[in-house]
């Protein structure tokens, strides 16, 4: 009898030992799989947005991510033309005031002849602000398109309701 119950415990511990080794095993190979995922599944910035006189330098994203939105980055908006073509034409937007994500609070400090830098799909743009307005905040922004690539900046008015904060630039070197 003693011999009967020594080893039903030692086959149940035989049990015991190979559930717990399958278990850790599981576990570990989830934890692999996840940090992989994560890895590759994290987007890569296209580029960057670089104003000194201001201490911007912030990543950005393609138009397609999400990561390209105003509530988390600077953004692309929706009828930028890439500015490795042709009479391209770059509007980029950010909140302004207060908070963690006004990355724009202080683009009313910008002036004409002040220059911008955009790193774009590993090529260097420098733009110079060419003129500075507010307008109606509608949705819209209204821009004459010049001959030269333009880079539009744009935010909230920072002393009117209602209104938007619009910096042209265009393009003087690429490198």
């Amino acid at each position: 009898m003693c011999k009967k119950l020594i080893l039903i415990i030692g086959i149940f511990f035989i049990y015991l030992l190979t559930c717990h080794t399958i278990y850790i095993n599981n576990i570990s190979q989830n934890k692999i799989s996840k940090s992989i995922k994560t890895f590759t599944n994290k987007e890569q910035p296209i580029g960057k947005l670089i104003i000194e006189k201001i201490n911007i330098n912030n990543e950005l994203y393609s138009l397609k991510s999400k990561h390209n939105n105003i509530e988390e980055n600077i953004t692309i908006l929706d009828g930028s033309i890439e500015p490795n073509k042709e009479n391209s034409i770059m509007f980029i937007a950010a909140h302004s005031g207060t908070g963690q994500i006004a990355y724009f609070k202080n683009l009313d400090k910008l002036k004409t002849e002040d220059e911008i830098t955009l790193i774009y799909n590993e090529k260097t743009y420098n733009y110079r602000i060419t003129k500075i307005w507010e307008e109606p905040k509608n949705g819209y922004i209204h821009v004459n398109k010049e001959k030269e690539n333009q880079l539009v900046l744009t935010t909230c008015s920072p002393n009117k309701d209602n209104k938007q904060l619009i910096i042209n630039s265009t393009l003087k070197r690429v490198y």
